[in-house]
């Protein structure tokens, strides 16, 4: 079994190394998202949205279901961690004493 696992791990090690390979480096001027969305996000900010802060325009308008989905993440996992804790101190009565 644990040649098994370790196997499933290495090709997904793998695989993860693979795909990030194909992403844009970081800071690059001339990668998909600096040339063609945020000069589109800055000029429909301006021009239709109506909020002074562009970055609170951006996630509330632009991404709001990507920001609601990760709220949602975050709220899942916050209540996954309040069961796991919140159960461990409970302990079942003994119904024959009193």
């Amino acid at each position: 079994m644990k040649w098994l696992t370790f196997t499933f791990l290495t090709f997904v090690l793998i695989l993860l190394l693979w795909a990030t390979s194909d992403l844009p480096s970081r800071a690059n001027p001339q990668s998909p998202a600096n040339v063609h969305l945020s000069p589109e996000f800055t000029k429909l900010t301006e021009t239709e949205i109506h909020v002074p802060n562009i970055v609170s325009a951006i996630l509330a308008d632009f991404r709001g279901y990507d920001t609601l989905g990760e709220t949602f993440v975050i709220f899942t996992a916050g209540l996954a961690v309040l069961l796991v804790l919140g159960s461990h101190g409970r302990k079942k009565k003994d119904p024959r004493k009193k």
